[in-house]
């Protein structure tokens, strides 16, 4: 393996290209992960579409979303008991594929998670703004609360990962709760005509509207990968990252399910269609008002926005370590490679993003954009389906690994047959993203139509970088700074090769 790269002299803020080892277990790990999916925002934002387009079937989406997932989590986890690290699929792909196809998904990594960063800076403005004036008659420009965001979650990011970590558990908590008092009270009063699992008979499931709403269903989902870019900060990464990765499955998926089987039984099989084509809007909160109280709507409203928060941390910690990760590795500036002296967080990384982000979202501004339908819906839609590519890349890399590594091979279910059939689900949830990309931007005609083709040039731009890098002898591997944890010894002490 390509030795890290050397750092520069040292300063008072930064030294080394070292993340805090051991400071993150599987709790831990799962916070972040699940405070990516942002339960709450996206139940609210993407339940309403999937009734709308898949009927009283909605809940079933999210079942089928979830089995490819963790078909692909399958090989996913076993590969992650070989080698993790910061860099995520680049790095994964790096492994499994050969260096060129790390270049490639390192571009796309890099537009995919900045999109979906500044995306949600702008839904978190609006509803922010929104809460403001509700609650206390305050009207606060949304510019302001996007820029006044992005220097809280810089901060965070910039800190030691374990604060970031208990802010988010404390938030996904709350968020979570919120969402099981309402599936409790419905399921307990059996919501508008008694408990019944229409949702799941195969007549229901198996419609013409399935697609889009398999679609909406698989962006819900976006995030969990990020168990393994905080592998060289877990505990016990080859027991630690396996565990994060089912259970962060496992725990969206039921989250998810179980919410939108209330939502179903709420409105009532006949009527739930009709309700969320009606007022996709108010959907989730009216029914909530009805089962639960007005009190409880009043706190779902501001807990929207500490949700938002919650995945805003979460997307940033997880690009400016994929941004430490290519600095690291000499594909970035290697001054991006640097931890800070105290904290061993990807501070450089964090700081860079930060500045990015602000000035990304100050163009916007000065194009007068809107936050909602432009930044949030544009850049999003681009974010998810890149990691979807990402995610698909990641199943072809397991593959490719254990065929790659006879010795690390357990049994083909785990190492080829599981992650080849989540790759295939995958594929599939891609071309249904290209094919529907106006119903997930919002955008029908214009050159917001070609947003797609943005991954492609960063996928080009990640190619001509990594090639451009590694000229005068010196070859750019992301997979540099990989954790290899050795058979024959625990998984704690950790042993680098």
């Amino acid at each position: 393996m390509t030795r890290p790269a050397t750092p520069g002299p040292e300063t008072e803020a930064h030294h080394g290209t070292t993340l805090k080892r051991g400071s993150l277990g599987v709790p831990a790990i799962v916070f972040f992960v699940v405070a990516t999916a942002a339960p709450l925002a996206a139940v609210l934002g993407a339940g309403p579409v999937v009734f709308i387009f898949s009927g009283v079937g909605g809940p079933a989406m999210y079942v089928i979303a979830a089995t490819v997932l963790l078909l692909f989590g399958v090989g996913f986890a076993a590969m992650s008991r070989y080698a993790t690290s910061a860099g995520g699929f680049a790095a994964f792909a790096s492994k499994g594929l050969g260096r060129y196809a790390g270049y490639l998904m390192a571009g796309v990594a890099v537009l995919a998670y900045a999109g979906m960063l500044i995306g949600l800076f702008g839904q978190f403005a609006v509803f922010a703004a929104d809460l403001f004036s509700t609650l206390f008659g305050w009207s606060i420009p949304w510019q302001v609360i996007a820029f006044a965001g992005v220097v809280l979650i810089g901060a965070f990011g910039y800190l030691d990962i374990q604060l970031s970590a208990s802010v988010l558990g404390v938030l996904m908590i709350l968020e979570v709760l919120i969402l099981v008092i309402f599936d409790v009270v419905v399921i307990a009063t059996g919501g508008a005509g008694g408990i019944n699992f229409d949702a799941f008979r195969a007549e229901n499931v198996f419609t013409p509207g399935m697609g889009v709403g398999l679609l909406f269903a698989f962006a819900c989902f976006v995030g969990f990968e990020a168990t393994v870019i905080y592998g060289e900060e877990a505990k016990r990464p080859k027991v630690t990252i396996p565990r994060a990765t089912y259970a962060s499955i496992l725990v969206i998926g039921v989250i998810y399910t179980v919410t939108m089987w209330a939502l179903g039984l709420a409105y009532g099989s006949a009527d739930v269609q009709e309700a969320a084509t009606a007022d996709p809007v108010e959907f989730v909160f009216a029914a909530n008002t009805q089962f639960v109280g007005a009190w409880s709507t009043l706190i779902m409203r501001i807990l929207v926005v500490t949700s938002l928060i919650a995945v805003l941390l979460a997307f940033h910690n997880t690009l400016s370590r994929y941004l430490f990760s290519l600095g690291r590795a000499r594909f970035l500036s290697e001054r991006l490679g640097h931890t800070h002296r105290r904290y061993h967080s990807p501070s450089v990384a964090s700081v860079v993003l930060s500045i990015i982000t602000a000035l990304v979202l100050l163009a916007f501004v000065i194009a007068n954009a809107d936050p909602f339908t432009t930044i949030y819906l544009w850049l999003v839609g681009v974010g998810t389906l890149g990691v979807l590519v990402l995610q698909a890349a990641g199943a072809a890399a397991v593959i490719g690994y254990f065929v790659r590594n006879r010795r690390s091979r357990t049994n083909a279910w785990t190492n080829f047959i599981a992650p080849g059939l989540g790759g295939l689900g995958l594929l599939a949830a891609i071309v249904l993203a290209v094919i529907n990309f106006p119903l997930l931007t919002g955008v029908t005609e214009g050159p917001a139509t070609l947003l797609p083709w943005l991954l492609v040039l960063a996928a080009i731009a990640g190619l001509i970088i990594g090639a451009a890098r590694s000229r005068g002898g010196r070859t750019v591997d992301l997979s540099t700074g990989v954790i290899q944890v050795d058979d024959a010894v625990a998984a704690d002490p950790i042993v680098e090769r």
